[in-house]
Parts: C-alpha cells; sequence; structure tokens
C-alpha cells in the first residue's frame, strides 16, 4: 500500500482523556497526565511511524471559556490544530453523562475535515450504556465514524488507527520517522515537574503555577537541570516549598525520578520558586513562559 501521512488533532473537554489516548497511541509518555482539569495548556505534537505511514497527532488543550489570557493562548492552541489538520478525532468522556452539550460541543467546532467521534471510558460502564451513546452520535453531521474506546485500557486504539488511516491522503512523512515529537526535551521536562505538581498539590495552586527550565547543561557523568516554578502570590510560594522545605524536596525528587526515565539519564535537578503577580493575564510574561 502507498505511504500515508498526516496531521491528526484530538480535541475535547477537559479530562476527556485527550492526553492519555495520545500517550498509548504512541506508546509513550508524550503528555502529562491528572484528573484535575486544564492540565494540558499547549498543543503537543506527537508521531506514529510505521513502515506505511506517519500519523501526526496533536494532543490539545481541553476546550473551555476563557477566564484569563492563559485560557486564550490555550484556546489559540486549539484554532492552530483545527486550521493544519486532515482529520480530527473528538473525544467524548461517557462517565460525563451529557452527551448533547459534548454534540453542541462538537458542532461548534464546524470542522472542515473529516472527524471520527470517541466514547471513552468505556470500561466504566455497562455495554448497554456504551451502545446508546454511540448511536446518539452515530449520524451527526460531523461524525465520519463513532468507536467506543477506552484509553486507559487499549481497548479499541487498533481499530482507531485502522479507521484513520482511511481518512488521510498518500504522501512522504513530515519529520524523520525516528523521531517522537518537535518539541525539545527541555519541554518535556518542565511538563514532567508541573504534572508532579498537580499531583502534589491541591485546590488552586497547581492553576497559579508555571515551570520554566533555565539550564540544561549535560554533564560527564549526569544532566544538570535548573527550573523555575513560577506563582502569583508569596502565599503560593510558602506552600509550594512547605514547612522547612518538605514540600519542595519531595517534589523535586519525585519529578527527578520521572524525568530520569524520560531521557534515559540520571539527572541533577535545582528547583526555585519566583512570585510573579497576575502571571495568567500579563502578555509579555505569557510569552517569556512559551505561552
Amino acid at each position: 500500500m502507498a505511504f500515508k501521512s498526516g496531521f491528526v488533532s484530538i480535541f475535547g473537554k477537559p479530562n476527556a482523556g485527550k492526553s492519555t489516548l495520545l500517550n498509548v497511541l504512541i506508546g509513550e509518555k508524550m503528555a502529562i497526565v491528572s484528573h484535575k482539569v486544564q492540565t494540558t495548556r499547549h498543543r503537543i505534537k506527537a508521531f506514529l511511524n510505521s513502515t506505511d505511514y506517519q500519523i501526526v497527532f496533536s494532543d490539545t488543550p481541553g476546550i473551555i471559556d476563557p477566564q484569563y489570557r492563559l485560557h486564550q493562548k490555550m484556546m489559540q492552541q486549539v484554532k492552530s490544530a483545527m486550521e493544519d489538520a486532515d482529520a480530527a478525532l473528538l473525544l467524548y468522556d461517557i462517565t460525563d453523562k451529557d452527551p448533547e452539550a459534548a454534540d453542541a460541543l462538537f458542532a461548534s467546532l464546524k470542522l472542515k475535515v473529516p472527524a471520527i467521534v470517541l466514547v471513552n471510558k468505556t470500561d466504566l460502564v455497562p455495554a448497554e450504556a456504551t451502545a446508546e451513546i454511540i448511536g446518539f452520535f452515530t449520524g451527526k453531521r460531523y461524525a465520519k465514524a463513532v468507536i467506543g474506546i477506552s484509553a486507559k485500557k487499549k481497548t479499541n486504539t487498533e481499530t482507531l488507527v485502522t479507521n484513520l488511516l482511511q481518512l488521510l491522503p498518500e504522501g512522504e512523512p513530515f519529520f524523520p520517522t525516528d523521531d517522537l515529537s518537535d518539541l525539545p526535551t527541555k519541554f518535556f521536562v518542565s511538563e514532567l515537574i508541573r504534572e508532579k505538581i498537580f499531583e502534589l498539590y491541591h485546590e488552586e495552586i497547581p492553576y497559579h503555577t508555571a515551570v520554566i527550565v533555565q539550564e540544561f547543561t549535560p554533564k560527564s557523568t549526569l544532566i544538570k537541570i535548573r527550573a523555575e516554578i513560577i506563582v502569583q502570590r508569596e502565599t503560593q510560594k510558602f506552600i509550594i516549598i512547605g514547612e522547612g522545605g518538605k514540600m519542595i524536596k519531595k517534589l523535586g525528587t519525585e519529578a527527578r525520578q520521572g524525568i530520569e526515565a524520560f531521557i534515559d539519564n540520571k539527572v541533577f535537578l535545582e528547583l526555585f520558586v519566583k512570585v510573579k503577580p497576575k502571571w495568567r493575564d500579563d502578555e509579555l510574561k505569557l510569552r517569556e513562559y512559551g505561552y
């Protein structure tokens, strides 16, 4: 068969399972995952390579009504992923129990490319419930196909890829076939630190936090990494550090372990906390922080 290549963007509400699906499809941890909403802030491109195809997947932030400039930047990432897609995956969390809202959301995207609706987390509901929701989305104008999946259990992911290939054009690969992403390692390092912040801290702290890698220097036996954790208020800085530095030490240890597993190298990680008031609404700071 002729070689196929194309861009496939993943859209949906926050916490629908987009990042989990991306990681499963690629077979590597490309996007951070959390049970909290709005974990993904960037468009993350990752490549599924085969002898017969290259699919460039884009994980996108969950679609929300923007409240800050940061949210506006996130929704611009969604728009960008819509504009260059050859096909789309529309992810619906079946435990959300609101297919009408998802239908309105998917229709509002006004996609100009074929889309597959993925009814995710089918492992958590009876088969009858899955069949009912698949029936609900079947025949919608934006739905070329509807597939029930469990990204976490890897159910029907091969069927998904088979269906996607039918929608993609023939052509040469866009990126080297031994690459997994076009993003630098520093980006993934900052995301792994941010993932641990989502895991270890509660309430508003993760949403007020950004992570900037200021140094990534290979040494003879390890890689030295210096990163800054940006917060909005002094009280948040105190929470990040913890009494006697207990929390930031725990954060550093767990983040370092995740980074070492990702880059397959020993790491010396230094973390610093800086207060930048209202950074989420500051255009210059957002650009400085990579948004």
